[in-house]
């Protein structure tokens, strides 16, 4: 029997039911199990592979409890996990993560556009509710929306059938002085530097030109518009560039 249940945000009731019905039954993790899977999918996203020291340092926790918890999901059939080798997806796994990635960053569009949360906010709110958020709902936030294919920070948006519409790009730590780009993505974890870059006018979708790199991982000199600005190396890898066509 489906167990239907309601919650309050923002003054707004929504109902959701605990039990899934897609690839797999959600209702045998944890929330922290589902953090986990969009975490390694994002860092598959950014890096191509995923050792177990990345992750620890992109969640903000101990190595031993990334490894504990990589076993839990490798027992699941979710992960492939070999010590010092890094971590792969099961097919499961991944149609698990894409589902996960799907609800997240859906939220944060519907977030964005419909009741006006600021970019640099809705990350920490659509955490809240990915874990809780029916199938019927996303697809009517979908549908709200007319079907989009990114969030507010360029980050594809899987489909119900998990594809994604991948954008070309490369970090804007890659690129080389007198390249003249369009912003395609900015990593969505901190949210100050979304606030800063926001302050700049760095969004997705806006043009820029890299006038200079500093050697030795100094700053980058950017012109957006007609203003100048001074870009610390560790915020420019958080941004994700196309050449101008």
């Amino acid at each position: 029997m489906q167990n239907a249940c309601t919650f309050c945000y923002r003054g707004v009731e929504f109902g959701y039911i605990k039990t899934r019905k897609r690839h797999l039954d959600r209702s045998i993790l944890s929330q922290a199990m589902e953090d986990y899977l969009k975490a390694i999918y994002k860092l598959m996203e950014l890096e191509g592979t995923v050792t177990t020291s990345a992750l620890a340092e992109y969640m903000g926790v101990a190595p031993a409890s990334v490894t504990n918890m990589c076993k839990k999901l490798a027992e699941l059939k979710l992960l492939e996990y070999e010590p010092y080798q890094g971590v792969k997806f099961t097919p499961s796994g991944e149609k698990l993560a894409l589902e996960i990635v799907r609800h997240h960053r859906l939220l944060e569009l519907y977030l964005a556009e419909a009741l006006g949360v600021p970019w640099d906010r809705v990350h920490e709110e659509a955490e809240k509710l990915e874990h809780v958020i029916s199938e019927d709902l996303e697809d009517r936030m979908a549908a709200a929306l007319g079907d989009p294919k990114f969030d507010p920070h360029g980050a594809p948006i899987p489909s119900r059938s998990g594809a994604l519409r991948q954008q070309e790009s490369g970090r804007l730590v890659d690129m080389r002085a007198g390249d003249k780009l369009v912003v395609v993505e900015v990593d969505d974890q901190d949210p100050e530097l979304l606030r800063y870059l926001g302050e700049m006018g760095i969004y997705p979708g806006t043009t820029l030109e890299l006038l200079d790199c500093a050697p030795f991982n100094g700053p980058l000199m950017l012109r957006v518009g007609v203003s100048h600005y001074n870009l610390g190396f560790q915020a420019a890898k958080s941004i994700l560039v196309a050449m101008q066509s």
